[in-house]
């Protein structure tokens, strides 16, 4: 909640959530991006220790605060090294893999959850390109990233729910909600 500049003194105002992340720290993670296909074997991609990165776009985002996003999921220090010290990803180093959920703009309404603050599908394509290849931007531009060979992996948006298979290897339940 934010105090509102207008209307009654001291009051509080409802914060429009425009995108919402999940950031989970991971000893290894992978996601399905093609299924099988009569033609085709099933495709992955798939991160060694790192984070992966959840995320939806709501009515409302823009791209100018993809970057802000950015700089957030990979700067937090939120990853554990084998002293327990918190570190960014990025000074882990550790790889990042990022996979689409719209699931996450839900809300429950009585015993149903309802979709209807997600972004429309062509705009949340370009907010989640454009995510992702900034990802790899800040990835590259970091030494210990870059020295390391980390990596950012993301898996294919628009895929439907029952084919976005994914498995991934954690220290525990080390996960952290953000919105924006």
């Amino acid at each position: 909640m934010a105090s509102g500049s207008s209307g009654a003194s001291g009051s509080e105002q409802a914060v429009q959530v425009r995108a919402r992340v999940i950031i989970q720290q991971c000893l290894s993670a992978k996601v399905m991006v093609q299924p099988r296909t009569d033609t085709q074997e099933e495709q992955h991609v798939e991160i060694g220790r790192g984070v992966m990165v959840y995320i939806c776009f709501m009515k409302g985002a823009t791209e100018d605060m993809v970057e802000k996003m950015v700089k957030t999921v990979l700067t937090a220090r939120l990853s554990k090294t084998e002293t327990g010290k918190l570190v960014s990803v990025l000074d882990l180093p550790g790889d990042v893999l990022v996979v689409p959920q719209s699931t996450l703009g839900g809300n429950l309404k009585g015993k149903r959850m309802q979709y209807h603050r997600k972004v429309n599908r062509e705009n949340g394509l370009n907010l989640y390109t454009k995510f992702v290849q900034l990802c790899r931007l800040y990835m590259t531009q970091s030494v210990k990233c870059k020295e390391q060979h980390k990596v950012v992996e993301a898996g294919t948006y628009g895929n439907k729910h029952e084919t976005l298979v994914f498995s991934t290897l954690t220290t525990g339940p080390y996960t952290h909600a953000i919105e924006f």
